[in-house]
Order: structure tokens, then C-alpha cells, then sequence
């Protein structure tokens, strides 16, 4: 709003969209332009590793229904975020290769509103490892062997963080 002369891009993950999809109306309301790149991979994967690596088997991180057994495991439900933001009164553009992509984003760029390109992506892909730790505990006390094994990973790594902040490394 300070520089209407520029382009505001908004990279989020279909998790984070959940809480935030709101915001598209105003964007809408106030004729705000708003590109969004909405990556769609059907579930809260960033939390699901951070899940995973607490030991806690990434326990609700994916779309699903509940399975007979009472679990997070039945079918996937039928989330379409692209119909979503549509509805909210965005412009939504979908890509599924690089080059719809690319296109997508020029499209968005040469709108003069909210545009959502949503982007479906691998639910599980690997990723490489940037590097950086995110400082979540774990529970001490446990009968999981994933969730001894990642106490011990956290304990480890949280002595090396606080050598490193304290300039010992």
C-alpha cells in the first residue's frame, strides 16, 4: 500500500493458508493486488517433519479422514484450496509444471488484483537439510523408541546450540 508501484508476493504452504485465507478478502474488499503462490501439498509437511523428528510419527499432519481403527489414516479428504480462494474473490491461476508457473506468475504480475497460483505439489518430497534447528522439546519420558531416540538427538543438539551462542564453537 505505501508503494502501489510494486508487486507484494506471498509464498505460503496450504497449512498456513488455512489460517490466513481470510486475509484474500480484504485484499479483495480494498482492491489491494496480492500475488499469493499457494503450494498445496495436502497436509502441514513443515510440521510434520518437525513432528517426525520430535519422535511423534507426523500425528495429524495430513488431510485424511479417520480410518476404521480410529486413526488419522482413512481416505484423503477433498481439500481444494484453488476453489477456496476462488471463492474469497481472488483470481486463482493453477500450475502444474515449471513452465505453468512461469506463466501463472506473468499472468499475476500483469493483473491489477489479488491473483492465487496455486501450486499442487508432492505431499512427501524430500527436501535438503538447510541447516538451521528449530529448538522444539521433547518429552523427557517415553515407552517410544522414536521418541528416545529424538530426546537423545535434542539433548545433543541443544548442548551444541548453546556452545555456539555462548562462542564456544
Amino acid at each position: 500500500m505505501a508503494d502501489p508501484s510494486r508487486d507484494v508476493f506471498v509464498l505460503v504452504g496450504d497449512g498456513s493458508y488455512l489460517m490466513m485465507a481470510t486475509e484474500l478478502v480484504t485484499a479483495v474488499q480494498e482492491g489491494i493486488k496480492v500475488i499469493v503462490v499457494l503450494v498445496q501439498n495436502h497436509g502441514f509437511a513443515s510440521i510434520g517433519r518437525l513432528s517426525e523428528s520430535i519422535g511423534s510419527q507426523r500425528f495429524g499432519t495430513a488431510y485424511r479422514y479417520r480410518g476404521a481403527g480410529g486413526r488419522l489414516d482413512g481416505d484423503p479428504l477433498p481439500v481444494d484450496l484453488a476453489a477456496n480462494a476462488q471463492s474469497l474473490g481472488a483470481e486463482v491461476l493453477r500450475a502444474g509444471t515449471v513452465d505453468e508457473l512461469r506463466s501463472a506468475l506473468a499472468k499475476a504480475r500483469a493483473a491489477r488484483h489479488t491473483t492465487v497460483v496455486h501450486v499442487e505439489v508432492d505431499p512427501l518430497p524430500a527436501a535438503p537439510d538447510g541447516g538451521g534447528w528449530w529448538d522444539v522439546p521433547v518429552a523427557e519420558v517415553s515407552t517410544a523408541d522414536t521418541t528416545r531416540a529424538a530426546r537423545a538427538a535434542y539433548e545433543a543438539e541443544y548442548e551444541r546450540d548453546s556452545r555456539a551462542r555462548r562462542g564456544y564453537l
